[in-house]
């Protein structure tokens, strides 16, 4: 009885794979640039492909449509803005945790402004194509944090506070230097690209933040 050859195993390319992911990050970050200039409806598919340097063909590959690769743009976007809250450990001192946290997300907000244009454009559209996916991961993620900063009120390093609303603040604040940008470039003539500026930045924001949470002999 003839012996069936075996079906060939397929062989993974590590070389292939990095090379289809960079061509994804590069259709990503043409999405944004557009996206973030004309919103969903305003940016074509065939000027995203010509933005990427590949064909629509190529692209509708590894997007199949202008809405999942919005939405994919916007869910990294999502993942780069969460990391640093979720960094924040119980076993961290609110002082370090915050004022790290703090400094990142200026950091953010200096480095990622299309980011950040985009992100608040779909907030106030309503986060139409975004909405489950806040009230499921962030949601979650808001809860478990929140844990955290009651855990040091009860502690006694924190003042009593609800915990969604210094979040929120927090969010507020930082986000303010990208979203407002050329208002703060208007009245102060400088913008985060400036150390000086930067560094002045983050420390009035940790000390009014921190100024007003720490008990009063623990107070910056």
């Amino acid at each position: 009885m003839p012996i069936t050859p075996a079906a060939p195993t397929a062989v993974s390319n590590p070389g292939r794979a990095a090379a289809s992911e960079a061509r994804k990050q590069r259709i990503r970050d043409a999405a944004l640039t557009l996206f973030s200039q004309f919103g969903l409806r305003g940016a074509s598919l065939d000027a995203i492909a010509d933005q990427a340097g590949v064909s629509k063909t190529n692209l509708l590959y590894y997007f199949p449509s202008k809405e999942k690769l919005y939405v994919s743009v916007l869910q990294q976007i999502l993942n780069t803005w969460l990391e640093p809250i979720r960094a924040i450990d119980a076993d961290q001192t609110p002082e370090a945790a915050i004022g790290h946290y703090i400094r990142i997300k200026v950091e953010l907000s200096r480095d990622h402004v299309q980011e950040s244009r985009l992100f608040c454009l779909e907030m106030i559209q309503g986060a139409p194509l975004l909405k489950e996916e806040l009230q499921q991961d962030l949601r979650a993620l808001v809860e478990e944090k929140s844990k955290v900063i009651e855990h040091w009120i009860a502690g006694g390093k924190l003042l009593p506070v609800d915990p969604h609303h210094l979040i929120y603040l927090l969010w507020g604040t930082t986000q303010h230097y990208a979203d407002f940008a050329v208002q703060i470039e208007a009245i102060s003539g400088k913008t985060l690209a400036d150390p000086d500026f930067f560094e002045a930045t983050v420390d009035n924001i940790q000390r009014i933040v921190l100024g007003g949470l720490l008990p009063r002999q623990a107070a910056i």
